[in-house]
C-alpha cells in the first residue's frame, strides 16, 4: 500500500510540473506577440512623425501635469552641437613648492610618523613628564593623577613653551614652501634651525662634546655647525638629567614628612598602623597649603625662558 501511495504521489507531481510548463510556455508566447505588436506600432508612429515633421511624443515619459515631455532630439540639432567629447581631465596632485607630488607625500607621511618621537626628543615634554611622575611618587599616590592626565598636562605646557619656536618655523619654512619658493627638503633644513637654537640653550656642553666625539665630528665654531644627529641625543640626555634633578628636589620635603610620621608611630607603639596611612594625608595637606601646582608649573615654565 505504501508503494502504491508513493507511485501515485509521483505521478501527481509529474502531471503538475507538465501543466505548469505548458502554462508558462503559453504566457511567454502571448507576451512575445504583444511585445512584437507594440514594437511595430511604435515604429509606425515614429515613421509617421518623421514624415510629417512633428516630433514624436512618448506618452509613458510624460509627467502627470502634462508640462514635461520627452522629445526626441532632431538630427539637425545633433549635427550642430556635435557628438559629446569624452572628459580627458583626471585627478592631478601637485607637490608643495617645486617638488613633485610623490616626494611631497613621502615627506609628509614620514613627518606624521615621527611626530611622537619628535615630541619627546625635541621639546620639553620629557622633562615635564618626568617631574610630574616624580611628584606623584613623592606624594605617595599610585594612580592619581592618572597617566593620561599627566601626559595631557605635559602636552599643553609643551605647546605653550614651544609656541614662539613654532612661529619661527612657520615663517621660515612653511610659508616659503606653500608659496613655491623652496622644496620640501629645503623646508626641513630651514625649519630645523629654530629648533637647533632652542635646544642649544638647554644642552649641556659635556653631553654635546660626548656625542661630537662619538660621531667623529670636528669641533664646531658656532651653534649652526652642530648637526641635528648630535644635537638631538645631547638634548634628550640633558633634559632627562634636569628632570631627575627637579624630581629629587621635590622628594626631599615629602621624605621629611614620611620620616617624622614613621618615627612618631614607632615611638607611640603603633606598629600595626602603616605610616603611609598617616603621612599621605599630611603630604597632601602640605602640598595644597603651599599651592604646589602653581609653584611647580610656574617654576617649570620659567626654567625654559
Amino acid at each position: 500500500m505504501r508503494c502504491r501511495g508513493y507511485v501515485l504521489l509521483a505521478l501527481i507531481t509529474v502531471f503538475a510540473c507538465r501543466l505548469a510548463d505548458a502554462q508558462a510556455a503559453g504566457s511567454f508566447e502571448g507576451g512575445d506577440s504583444r511585445m512584437s505588436g507594440g514594437i511595430s506600432a511604435a515604429d509606425s508612429q515614429v515613421q509617421t512623425s518623421a514624415a510629417s515633421g512633428i516630433p514624436f511624443l512618448d506618452p509613458e515619459n510624460q509627467s502627470s501635469s502634462g508640462n514635461q515631455r520627452a522629445l526626441a532630439p532632431a538630427p539637425a540639432a545633433v549635427a550642430a552641437h556635435g557628438s559629446p567629447k569624452p572628459n580627458d581631465g583626471g585627478l592631478r596632485i601637485s607637490g608643495l613648492g617645486n617638488s613633485s607630488a610623490p616626494w611631497t607625500i613621502v615627506v609628509l607621511l614620514t613627518f606624521l610618523t615621527l611626530i611622537p618621537s619628535l615630541m619627546i626628543c625635541l621639546t620639553p615634554f620629557a622633562r615635564l613628564l618626568i617631574v610630574f611622575h616624580f611628584l606623584r611618587q613623592a606624594l605617595g599616590l599610585q594612580t592619581t593623577p592618572s597617566n593620561q592626565t599627566l601626559i595631557g598636562l605635559s602636552l599643553v605646557l609643551t605647546f605653550f613653551i614651544m609656541q614662539p619656536v613654532g612661529d619661527q618655523i612657520y615663517h621660515a619654512a612653511i610659508l616659503p614652501l606653500e608659496s613655491g619658493k623652496i622644496t620640501a627638503f629645503d623646508a626641513l633644513s630651514q625649519g630645523s634651525d629654530p629648533l637647533r637654537h632652542f635646544m642649544a640653550h638647554y644642552v649641556r656642553e659635556k653631553d654635546a662634546a660626548m656625542f661630537l666625539d662619538m660621531a667623529h665630528v670636528a669641533r664646531p665654531r658656532t651653534i649652526d655647525d652642530i648637526p641635528m644627529r648630535v644635537m638631538m641625543p645631547a638634548y634628550i640626555v640633558s633634559e632627562m638629567r634636569a628632570g631627575f634633578q627637579i624630581g629629587a628636589v621635590l622628594f626631599l620635603p615629602f621624605l621629611v614628612v614620611d620620616m617624622v610620621v614613621a618615627s612618631i608611630t614607632n615611638a607611640v607603639g603603633m606598629m600595626q598602623l602603616p605610616p603611609v596611612v598617616i603621612s599621605t594625608p599630611l603630604k597632601l595637606m602640605l602640598f595644597l597649603m603651599v599651592d604646589g601646582w602653581h609653584l611647580l608649573v610656574g617654576a617649570l615654565v620659567r626654567s625654559f625662558n
